[in-house]
């Protein structure tokens, strides 16, 4: 369904040229969710991203059902992340100044979605007794369902989420785990990327991200170590 073939990103600054992807490739399946882990400046959120058709790569290619999507027009990009892709944020990125409805409401571009049933959404989430609320006045695993219901709402087939649960404890983890299951359950295909390695319930994959390439995970998910080669015997 979404794929990225040798893909790389140099980033340009004032102290020189920093690489953070060197030729990475993916593959997402229908039904399938895959979280990309990683110490913190590995690229992981460049490669969200560069997925989410944010951020074009310097070199390869980033494709949806077969189509580069870099090669679309900014209309044809703009109706491509509303309609296909559903982001979801550790910083969650509500517009403190809207309502829980207003802030789902808003991801409403591109279809006409009736208010019931993004209001259903927000009971499924156990949102409906916060309607009327702003974000200041939710608790941060409230904020966070908010933020799942506008990445639901316009019925995307792909879910990009960065750190979803990093700002969350450990019962409201478990429930942004549990959404994302029955997302890829119903055949929704799901990219989490996190500085954790385990505790991904619903990865059908875990792919370890370091020095902008994907390196190999042990059997309990954790990197390999290094191999280094051993002096000669000479004696």
């Amino acid at each position: 369904m979404l794929s990225c073939e040798q893909v790389s990103k140099t980033y340009r600054t004032s102290r020189g040229q920093i690489p953070v992807l060197c030729g990475v490739s993916l593959e997402l399946a229908k039904g399938e969710c895959v979280v990309v882990s990683g110490p913190s400046g590995c690229g992981k959120t460049t490669l969200m991203l560069t997925l989410g058709n944010m951020l074009q790569p310097d070199q390869g290619r980033v494709l949806f059902e077969g189509t580069d999507i870099y090669t679309m027009s900014a209309p044809e990009r703009s109706n491509f992340r509303n309609t296909k892709l559903g982001f979801i944020f550790q910083n969650f990125h509500l517009i403190p100044y809207l309502n829980v409805l207003d802030n789902v409401a808003v991801a409403v571009r591109t279809r006409q979605v009736e208010q019931n049933d993004f209001t259903k959404l927000l009971t499924r989430l156990r949102l409906d007794h916060r309607l009327n609320h702003k974000p200041a006045a939710l608790s941060t695993g409230e904020q966070q369902r908010v933020a799942i219901a506008r990445a639901l709402v316009n019925q995307p087939r792909v879910i990009l989420a960065d750190e979803p649960t990093g700002n969350l404890d450990e019962e409201n983890s478990a429930e942004v785990y549990q959404v994302l299951s029955e997302f890829r359950d119903q055949g929704g295909s799901v990219v989490i990327v996190s500085h954790r390695t385990d505790s991904h319930p619903t990865a059908n994959r875990v792919l370890n991200l370091r020095d902008g390439q994907f390196a190999a995970l042990d059997q309990n998910n954790r990197p390999e170590p290094q191999k280094t080669e051993q002096p000669a015997n000479t004696s």
